[in-house]
Formats: C-alpha cells, sequence, structure tokens
C-alpha cells in the first residue's frame, strides 16, 4: 500500500519526466507523444518503476530503447528539476506502457474492424489447464 508521501513524489516526478522526455523528444525532432502514464515507487524511495507510452507506435521500440538505455542522463536531469523538493532522486527503471495498443484493439473489435473473436476462436489466447 502506498503513502502519501510516495503518492505526492510519485506525481512529482510522473509530471516532470514527462516534460523532460517530450522536451529531448522535441530537441532531436521526433514527431511522438512521450506520456509518462504511471510511476510506482518503492517504500524507501530508492527505486521508480517509470510506465512510458509512446504514440504513434511506429519506431516505438527503439525509441523506448534509447530512453531506457539513458535512464542515468534522464536522472540527472530530474534532479536538476527537483532539487528543491526532493533530497535523493530514486533510480529509474522505464517500462513500456502498451495500453494504447490493449485499448485501440478492444475499439476496432467493437467497430467490426478487427477479428471477431466469436467467429474465429482460434484469434484468442489458450488457457493453461492447472
Amino acid at each position: 500500500m502506498e503513502t502519501n508521501r510516495q503518492k505526492k513524489i510519485a506525481g512529482s516526478i510522473q509530471q516532470d519526466l514527462a516534460e523532460i522526455l517530450q522536451k529531448d523528444a522535441n530537441d532531436f525532432h521526433l514527431k511522438v507523444i512521450i506520456s509518462v502514464t504511471k510511476v510506482d515507487i518503492t517504500s524507501d524511495l530508492s527505486i521508480a518503476k517509470v510506465y512510458v507510452s509512446i504514440f504513434p507506435t511506429t519506431n516505438r521500440d527503439q525509441i523506448f530503447k534509447d530512453i531506457a538505455e539513458n535512464a542515468q542522463k534522464y536522472k540527472h536531469l530530474l534532479a536538476q528539476k527537483t532539487r528543491h523538493q526532493l533530497r535523493t532522486v530514486p533510480n529509474l527503471y522505464f517500462y513500456n506502457d502498451d495500453s494504447l495498443d490493449y485499448i485501440d484493439g478492444i475499439e476496432k473489435a467493437l467497430r467490426g474492424d478487427g477479428e471477431n473473436p466469436i467467429k474465429n476462436p482460434e484469434i484468442l489466447p489458450k488457457r493453461k489447464k492447472i
């Protein structure tokens, strides 16, 4: 269970990191929208799991790889931005948030654009028997 302190720090990191990532994307003339969808922070405030969503999805894997490889750079930029709010900045671990793809698939199925799982049950993932 998250404490109020964890929630406040996670919210601050989420907002500041979203600004940093989007500014970085604009500086490299990438025509993408990078948003930080969620930040989970450990109780000792040493690790932050940052969930990043990138739209449009073209070149998403490469952009995400670049973000993950430059985690130290983003930690430093975040430390500069939050120097009056946080004593220490947690280590950042980035995760790709593909929930937009999942939502898009549901919307296509509802509109009838995608394959219908009722007519073709083979497209559904198989359940494992326990």
